[in-house]
């Protein structure tokens, strides 16, 4: 081949750079995969799956169409391919006119099989499950499962949502909830030095989570514990998903009248749910210093912008992966503090306001930047995944539709999501749907019960709202 052909065949082959975060989301040593289950209210056609996946899905984002290739220099891109779809889709088959028990049973055993299974390098790093059976739940299943290099939750939620259409009115736009909050109020503050106390909590905010997330990434973890193994290799262990949901207009009232965030609210449910379940296992772990990961979406927007608006050149707010992360640690459990849930909603307020008033997020994405440019992609995926491993928890939560959506006329009757690959015993995501707000737990297969665990966040959503309401 002559240096003239050469260089049309790389012209060809490379469509373009991966971002550094892609770079560190698909290396050797760490390799997220998000998982999306929609939850239909009827039984399943399949019939339409390869003309809509043609037709709606491959034509949002050419890296629905792209394999990741490595050059010579290190450098990873993305280059364009044909895509056989049929190569995508998967139809499993388990015995006919059994319980919906069995099912749910078949489907939990696949769906952890799914996300065991790395995604070939060989082809675009997706594919969809299309379970048929009925389950609890749903008539019926369809599991997407994409790779976290091709987006984050916002952007990948977004092409998700490109596929869908209002049930109600197909013709209209989807809403989404507002992200204004019922804060406590502030304190009367006039003139330039009433701020200055702030400004300087802000800087040891700033110094104290920037320092503490780079000692997570590299010496220090969190005490083995009920929730935390320690186990080498969970990224590449069995694990177990069970989601339970809250009333959205409940959460509302709790978020009212504490003058807190949604957000303050669930993360505290979580916190003294994740407690409970420690002590009752071991009364002693109360005392254990555990670290909840919370990964937060920097963009700071309520709904999703139509796929076409972020992938313009200099989008507002553009596709790819746009997400920072600030450790909130677990407080313990006292006798007190049973008598009185609502101190870790206060707790949980706290904290994420202090981790929020610090530049600690912006300076991260500098280190790693750093990281990247000095040592490579290789060694800033080694950080990313020490500062998970070395977490007892991550918890990530997205927004969703206010109305009802429709998959090829196939009423959605739930929907959630989980990042797996994740060298943790235990990750909590959470996603809102029309009038609920679900949380999806899931956990190392054999070392956390899920049905116990998810027992103890009710239990500790139930006495949260009742205290509120007193």
């Amino acid at each position: 081949m002559n240096s003239k052909n050469t260089m049309e065949f790389e012209k060809e082959e490379v469509l373009e750079p991966m971002s550094p975060s892609a770079q560190y989301l698909k290396s050797s040593v760490l390799s997220l995969t998000i998982i999306v289950v929609l939850e239909t209210e009827i039984p399943i056609d399949d019939s339409m799956a390869i003309p809509m996946l043609k037709d709606v899905f491959l034509p949002i984002n050419h890296r629905f169409s792209s394999i990741m290739v490595t050059k010579k220099t290190g450098a990873k891109k993305w280059k364009r391919v044909e895509v056989n779809l049929k190569d995508h889709v998967n139809v499993p088959v388990f015995p006919s006119g059994m319980s919906t028990d069995y099912y749910d049973e078949c489907f939990n055993e696949y769906i952890s099989k799914v996300a065991m299974d790395p995604l070939p390098s060989n082809r675009p790093l997706w594919e969809v499950h299309i379970v048929k059976y009925p389950t609890k739940l749903a008539a019926g299943n369809v599991i997407f499962k994409l790779h976290h290099s091709l987006g984050d939750g916002y952007s990948l939620m977004g092409a998700l949502l490109s596929c869908l259409q209002r049930l109600d009115n197909p013709s209209m736009p989807l809403t989404f909830p507002s992200r204004q909050s019922s804060s406590r109020p502030k304190h009367n503050t006039q003139g330039y030095f009433s701020r200055v106390p702030e400004f300087f909590s802000g800087l040891f905010n700033t110094a104290y989570n920037f320092s503490t997330n780079i000692l997570k990434g590299s010496l220090i973890e969190d005490d083995k514990s009920p929730i935390r193994s320690g186990h080498g290799g969970l990224e590449h262990g069995p694990f177990l998903i069970t989601t339970t949901a809250f009333p959205v207009e409940q959460i509302k009232k709790i978020k009212n009248k504490l003058q807190v965030t949604i957000n303050d609210v669930i993360t505290g449910v979580i916190i003294y749910g994740t407690r409970l379940y420690m002590q009752r296992a071991n009364k002693d772990s109360s005392k254990e210093n555990c670290t909840a990961l919370v990964l937060l979406n920097t963009r700071a927007i309520g709904g999703y912008k139509s796929v076409n608006e972020m992938i313009k050149p200099n989008a507002e707010m553009p596709w790819g992966n746009r997400f920072a992360f600030l450790h909130v640690p677990f407080p313990t459990l006292t006798d007190s503090e049973l008598n009185n849930p609502l101190k870790f909603v206060d707790k949980a307020h706290e904290m994420i306001k202090r981790q929020r008033n610090s530049a600690s997020v912006y300076l991260i994405g500098q280190f790693l930047e750093a990281i990247r440019k000095i040592r490579g992609p290789e060694a800033t995926a080694q950080f990313v995944h020490g500062t998970l491993k070395n977490s007892s928890l991550a918890i990530s939560n997205m927004t969703g539709p206010l109305e009802k959506m429709a998959l090829a006329n196939h009423p959605i009757k739930g929907l959630y999501f989980s990042v797996v690959g994740v060298p943790q015993s235990l990750q909590v995501t959470i996603l809102s749907y029309v009038e609920d707000l679900r949380i999806i737990i899931s956990v190392e297969k054999g070392f956390i019960d899920p049905t116990k665990f998810k027992s103890c966040i009710q239990y500790a959503y139930e006495a949260i709202y009742k205290a509120a309401l007193e």
